[in-house]
């Protein structure tokens, strides 16, 4: 007979560590200019975050005392999204990450989700399961490089580094495109050195060294803008990385191609249910 799959459980905060040593054998890329050690503190923050304010969409597979699986969701208001997902490579196929998927889609469920995002990797197992559960596909690109600075417009110079005080407008805007605001993750995002830039009332977006974590806004125009602004702040010679870009945000692709940042083919994002109109956004990884 086929051995059995691991169990599933609740994840709690001391597998943190075990968890993030999963994701950098399976999942996670090395961070251009990022030593070893912030990254490692920053994803481990990122995890125990979730595990406290999400701990029913949190969800492990042990065997052996090992942890060999993990699928992290969040509730924010109304919508749910898919924070991060693994399966150690030996396990791939055997129905664990099944199973962590459906535990984390129950705790929207029961939660009352009226929306559901997905940022996918480019595994094709996990894209599949995505589309059987009922998501719809959007393509996404990326890009990635050190930036031409010559063509961002001078309407940068009006943006403002708000830090916490910025969260409010952060709110605010989030409702409006995604449908629920990032207020209760931002902190988290701060404590890991990101920063967040605002334009008036029109646009916010976290950055941290070139890489464009979040940004949502009212108008195209004040998007662009902002990752302009978000490019120009980054350290000098730092590389650029901007992803998750579906067909909506042609404002980002262009700033990109303006920049002289390539595009490359990213994995793509899954929604289902009602949410907000999707743009200008570029989502979090971490936080939807």
């Amino acid at each position: 007979m086929p051995e059995a799959p691991p169990p599933i459980r609740p994840m709690r905060v001391d597998d943190a560590l075990a968890v993030h040593e999963l994701c950098s054998r399976v999942l996670f890329a090395p961070q251009p200019g990022v030593e070893e050690e912030l990254g490692r503190a920053r994803s481990l923050g990122r995890i125990e975050h979730l595990v406290a304010t999400d701990p029913g969409g949190v969800w492990v597979a042990e065997a052996e005392g090992r942890i060999v699986g993990v699928a992290m969701a969040l509730m924010r208001e109304r919508i749910w999204g898919f924070s991060l997902y693994a399966v150690d490579e030996a396990l791939q196929g055997r129905g664990v990450g099944r199973r962590l998927l459906d535990a984390s889609l129950a705790y929207g469920e029961d939660h009352g989700a009226q929306g559901w995002i997905i940022l996918s990797s480019e595994h094709p197992g996990a894209m599949r399961r995505y589309a059987r559960a009922g998501f719809a596909l959007d393509p996404c690109v990326a890009a990635m490089g050190i930036p031409d600075l010559t063509r961002a417009p001078d309407a940068v110079a009006r943006v403002e580094d708000a830090g916490a005080a910025g969260i409010p407008l952060a709110d605010a805007i989030g409702r409006a495109v995604r449908g629920a605001g990032h207020g209760p993750d931002i902190p988290t995002a701060l404590a890991g050195g990101a920063r967040l830039l605002v334009l008036e009332d029109r646009a916010f977006a976290l950055m941290r060294e070139g890489n464009v974590m979040l940004l949502a806004a009212t108008d195209d125009e004040a998007a662009g803008t902002l990752l302009w602004a978000g490019l120009t702040r980054a350290p000098r010679g730092a590389t650029a990385l901007i992803d998750f870009m579906t067909g909506a945000q042609q404002w980002a692709i262009t700033v990109c191609l303006d920049a002289g940042l390539p595009l490359s083919p990213d994995g793509p994002a899954f929604t289902k249910g009602r949410l907000g109109p999707l743009a200008p956004y570029l989502p979090s990884g971490a936080y939807l």
